[in-house]
């Protein structure tokens, strides 16, 4: 397979690369990597302009495009990060479907295989490890600039290496992107230690303000659209939220319903130890053992309730 990409790589004229909505450092970082590997025959498409602050020093991040100056014009569309097609930024599932080629770079557990070509591997950290072996597998250089990118993306997706994905091999890989020359304690600044001050106070009410269940052992929180603009808060802002709330040692699951719409609430979770894809199956989501999501199409009390819900037929189990 790792073959079979390259060639489709190499020969296409026109390269769109796809993050998933709501980009996180994984995505983004994994996108930037790939477009200084490829060169000037691959753009790169985001949800919104502009990207997340937080991640604004990485190289080429700035040349990224949004629908409002992308046409439907590539013979190879590359998602990276993305769990699912359903996951794919809006509008750009058409550009996806059209493509004569398509490539899916991921590494969630749950990942149908949904390009033509798919290189998924769930045993790794993060899609930047992923492509850092596909690198690797291709002898394609490693240059600083893509070390930074690909850094990140690991740096990001192992919450500093702390998560049970970082494995013996992604410190391998971190080494190696380190040795490029790259500065991993200012990248490891950058990303986390330069937060907006919305982002802080938005936190801090959440954490504040939230909910307990089962003898503490579940925490929860609703964001909706009213408090976002109490806060003058963005979607990048509520990162982080549910890993504070998970991070109380009573706590073994840990949830955030975000608003999304008069019947739409997404559900991000996270846990110490029970595998979460078993709640976000029963709601078409997806993700990794201790870090999934969904979307429930529901306001935001009763999309609350039903998770509720759903978790509690696992007491047992965590």
């Amino acid at each position: 397979m790792i073959k079979q990409i390259q060639e489709q790589i190499n020969n296409a004229k026109k390269i769109l690369i796809i993050s998933h909505i709501n980009p996180d450092g994984d995505t983004l970082g994994s996108m930037c990597a790939l477009k200084l590997a490829i060169g000037n025959k691959a753009d790169m498409l985001i949800q919104t302009i502009p990207y997340p602050k937080t991640y604004s020093f990485l190289p080429k991040i700035d040349e990224a495009k949004n629908f409002d100056n992308v046409q439907d014009i590539y013979d190879l569309v590359i998602t990276v990060d993305v769990a699912a097609a359903d996951r794919i930024i809006r509008n750009g599932r058409k550009i996806f479907d059209n493509a004569p080629s398509t490539i899916n770079f991921d590494h969630h557990k749950t990942n149908p295989n949904f390009a033509k070509y798919n290189l998924v591997d769930a045993n790794v950290s993060s899609c930047g490890e992923v492509l850092f072996n596909y690198f690797k597998a291709t002898n394609t250089p490693i240059t600083k600039e893509i070390a930074t990118c690909l850094y990140v993306a690991i740096l990001t997706d192992t919450g500093c290496f702390r998560y049970e994905n970082a494995k013996p091999a992604t410190f391998d890989a971190a080494k190696e992107l380190i040795a490029t020359g790259i500065d991993n304690a200012d990248i490891a600044k950058k990303c986390y230690d330069s937060k907006a001050k919305e982002m802080v106070l938005l936190h801090s009410y959440c954490v504040s303000n939230a909910k307990f269940e089962l003898g503490d052992k579940i925490a929860y929180v609703g964001i909706t659209n009213n408090l976002m603009k109490k806060f003058n808060a963005k979607n990048e802002h509520t990162e982080g939220i549910c890993e504070t709330l998970r991070s109380i040692d009573s706590v073994q699951i840990a949830f955030v319903a975000k608003e999304t719409g008069h019947l739409a609430t997404k559900i991000s979770l996270r846990s110490k130890v029970f595998d979460l894809t078993k709640i976000t199956n029963r709601f078409s989501g997806g993700g990794h053992k201790n870090s999934a999501g969904c979307t429930i199409n529901l306001p935001i009390n009763r999309a609350i309730e039903e998770m509720l819900a759903e978790i509690k037929k696992y007491e047992e189990e965590f």
